[in-house]
């Protein structure tokens, strides 16, 4: 499988979007101006105590206190409020933890108000961004992730990822790790560091120890609430997630994202800089690689599949749902087979959706009835494939008595939503415009006004494609007779975006010749 990630950055924000074989999968959005992410680690207070809920309010500075339950607190909770309270009153002069002695672990049936006490400092970790009317969601639980592996600190455990299945590198890691690993710290292994050499490995390590390090010393002097680590930019942390050898391409827009993206991979995996390249055309980067066709096509209520057959998705606040259709092209005899295949084609569609769109929480599937055991099955076994590639936590159920499957996909961020439908630029949604046999006469009229305030310039005018024709259409055409009646030659062009209605001009310099 071919991936490629093309990534447009604007002054605003940075758009990165994922194709697998030319199809887009995944669309990020990260705002320049973001002021905390995902996998942020900030120095917080707690504000409130709910014994009611088991949970703690904490000020982390975002306009809504974020949430802490007590599930999220992790068992070596009174380890770390231990380390942050001596970290900030000096007492703790290295991020070692060798001879800091750790506390007992706290009951995982526990109460809220029994570990915590209001006003007190305490190390977060942003688990969830601010969803609806919902703040930040937070874990005590903090991981310092690499590429290959994920720190833990105050745990000892050594967790090697599912996905790798060859007992034999699993246990190669693992002795790896252990000759390696700092003490009182714990360590996932992740999938990509299957074959890599101990000196790939004990590089990272020490980058992530400089990141624990750099918290330690920015305790010392800091004040709650304040960020202590920042996840690094959208970008690269998609890169560290996903990259691998199926990769062949990644192109940036901008220059500087460029060379930011090149120094980390050049720091992560030289040989896939050859990869890496900048998109210099004339057209935006999304349109230059059907970006933007595929997201005005894959983002709506209705997706529609090449067979005909169609998706409707609905979002409550309780869940999503999304019902499966046939459509009207479906020319298949035998009513089963004909169920089978629309609903294997929408599995697929349905598994790209819930990637490109980051829908999380509760999904109902309502497929088109069945009714042999096996095709049942096989619908349940394709809908597992079709999703083994998405990076969230999921889980899927067979079908029910009612032809229902139901899916829970893990929601850090807000869903992504795109409005596809545009208003008419012709009649800007009145319903109405100008008559179109008077286009002709709006562009002379203009076109002379600019001649006569402007005699010398250079002039270009841009239509829709339908009037640029009628413009040149014939021997003696319209542009022959405005070179005749105005001894200047107008060059004319077209732009599919344009409305019927539409044209303008422009100078030598290819600047908008404004009148209005």
């Amino acid at each position: 499988m071919d991936k490629e990630l093309i990534i447009n950055s604007s002054p605003t924000e940075v758009e990165i979007a994922l194709l697998e074989d030319n199809k887009l999968v995944e669309i990020h959005r990260q705002k320049t101006n973001s002021n905390f992410t995902v996998g942020d680690i900030f120095l917080g207070t707690v504000k409130k105590l709910m014994p009611g809920l088991n949970a703690a309010f904490v000020d982390i500075g975002h306009r809504k206190d974020a949430f802490l339950h007590y599930t999220d607190l992790g068992p070596q909770l009174k380890s770390l409020l231990k380390f942050t309270k001596l970290s900030m009153e000096g007492k703790l002069n290295t991020h070692r933890l060798e001879n800091f002695d750790l506390e007992k672990d706290i009951l995982k049936s526990g109460k809220i108000e029994q570990v915590l006490d209001k006003k007190t400092p305490v190390l977060i970790q942003v688990l969830k961004e601010p969803i609806s009317t919902k703040g930040p969601r937070l874990s005590c639980e903090l991981t310092i992730p690499g590429r290959y592996l994920v720190l833990t600190p105050f745990q000892k455990g050594i967790s090697i990822s599912k996905k790798l299945s060859s007992p034999e590198e699993r246990k190669r890691l693992q002795l790896l790790i252990e000759s390696i690993k700092p003490k009182k710290f714990g360590i996932i292994v992740r999938t990509a560091a299957e074959g890599k050499k101990v000196a790939d490995l004990h590089e990272e390590m020490r980058n992530l120890e400089n990141k624990w390090n750099k918290i330690h010393t920015e305790l010392k002097t800091c004040q709650p609430p304040a960020k202590l680590l920042s996840e690094i930019d959208k970008t690269t942390s998609i890169l560290r997630d996903i990259l691998n050898d199926s990769f062949n391409k990644v192109v940036v827009n901008d220059p500087e994202l460029y060379k930011g993206v090149k120094s980390y991979l050049k720091s992560v995996a030289p040989s896939k800089v050859k990869i890496l390249s900048q998109h210099n055309g004339k057209k935006p980067i999304f349109e230059a690689y059907g970006v933007t066709r595929q997201i005005k096509a894959s983002f709506g209520k209705t997706s529609t599949m090449s067979s005909g057959a169609y998706i409707v998705l609905e979002h409550t606040e309780a869940m999503h749902v999304i019902d499966v259709n046939s459509g009207p092209k479906m020319q298949r005899k035998n009513q089963e087979d004909a169920s089978i295949a629309v609903n294997l084609e929408s599995a697929k569609e349905i598994a790209r959706q819930l990637r490109l769109r980051d829908i999380g929480g509760i999904i109902l599937i309502d497929f088109i009835d069945m009714r042999k055991a096996p095709n049942r099955q096989l619908l349940f076994n394709s809908m597992k494939e079709y999703m083994k590639n998405d990076r969230a936590q999921h889980t899927i159920l067979p079908l029910s008595k009612f032809g229902l499957m139901q899916i829970t996909r893990q929601r850090a961020r807000p869903e992504v939503k795109i409005n596809t439908s545009e208003t008419c630029p012709s009649c800007k949604g009145s319903g109405k415009v100008n008559p179109t046999v008077l286009i002709t006469d709006d562009i002379e009229r203009d076109l002379r006004f600019i001649l006569n305030s402007r005699p010398k310039s250079k002039l270009k005018l841009v239509v829709h494609p339908y009037v640029e024709a009628y413009l040149k259409k014939g021997f003696m055409n319209v542009q022959k007779n405005w070179f005749f009646k105005h001894s200047k030659w107008i060059k004319i062009s077209s732009n599919m975006d344009f409305h019927l209605n539409e044209f303008k001009f422009f100078d030598s310099n290819d600047d908008e010749i404004r009148l209005n």
